[in-house]
């Protein structure tokens, strides 16, 4: 699996087709966009090839080179290190669990770490270790922050996803995980803050519940989207039918968001994302 940007220019794809022809490669999957908005071009391949990584790599280097592309080659289906963050509420975490274990989602997850002890039983249940410790000031919040750089780099980890943590992280944490942390929230947002919004949405008649996953930035909430989901309720459904269809898109939007990472579908494009489905 290969994914490239650089800018749009001619030439680009069949370059690097005669490059992949080079390398023994046959391409069995080719998606491609040009963003009018940055000028910049956007590719994932996959493929197959006999031959290893270095020769495939030397065939490519010219073609990587001449057209200063940012690039990245990895194996389709290689499951990614990722560390996930979980407060007290645990049905993001259990759907991202069961799907692992179920080999539905190609992630290793190696450790959850939590701000409360509430969410280690379910974490044992899948046999994932589960590490807890409070962050109830200043002081605890950043030694919380130093570990979790800590479980980055000794488990070489390549995604953190911020399963329901509620808590926000620091704009130093923000910088060293950019590109590869991944939000969830429901879809209220910005109305609605605070504690119970599902209590405010049923007392507001909302019609529409939704959530959405995005890139984790200093900007609170407001990272490059990756997904979005939304479903219909009306006046017959109390708060509590509220929270668990909100908890399901939760759930729902989330692991989409992680798998289309994993498989290396999603691509920046500054403020926004290119992903090929």
């Amino acid at each position: 699996m290969l994914t490239l940007v650089c800018d749009d220019q001619p030439g680009i794809v069949h370059a690097i087709s005669g490059a992949i022809v080079q390398a023994e490669g046959n391409i069995t999957e080719s998606q491609q966009f040009s963003s009018e908005d940055t000028g910049r071009f956007f590719m994932r391949l996959q493929v197959e090839s006999s031959t290893d990584r270095e020769h495939f790599e030397q065939a490519l280097r010219p073609v990587t080179e001449r057209y200063d592309m940012t690039w990245a080659l990895d194996v389709v289906g290689r499951p990614l290190r990722t560390l996930v963050l979980v407060s007290k509420a645990g049905h993001c975490l259990n759907d991202l669990l069961f799907r692992q274990r179920a080999g539905q989602l190609p992630v290793e997850i190696p450790l959850v770490m939590s701000n409360h002890p509430d969410l280690g039983e379910l974490a044992a249940f899948y046999g994932v270790p589960f590490e807890s410790a409070p962050v109830t000031d200043a002081s605890q919040k950043a030694a919380f922050e130093r570990r979790i750089l800590e479980v980055v780099e000794q488990h070489d980890i390549e995604l953190v996803v911020l399963a329901r943590y509620m808590q926000i992280l620091s704009p130093e944490l923000c910088d060293a995980l950019e590109g590869r942390a991944i939000n969830i929230h429901h879809s209220f947002l910005p109305g609605f803050k605070g504690a119970n919004p599902y209590r405010q949405a049923h007392a507001r008649g909302v019609k529409l519940i939704g959530a959405t996953a995005h890139f984790v930035t200093s900007d609170l909430d407001e990272g490059p989207i990756i997904e979005q989901n939304v479903v219909r309720v009306d006046h017959s459904q109390s708060p509590a039918e509220l929270i668990s269809i909100g908890q399901d898109e939760e759930s729902r939007t989330l692991t989409q968001a992680v798998r289309w990472f994993a498989e290396h579908r999603v691509l920046l494009d500054r403020h926004r994302t290119i992903i090929f489905k």
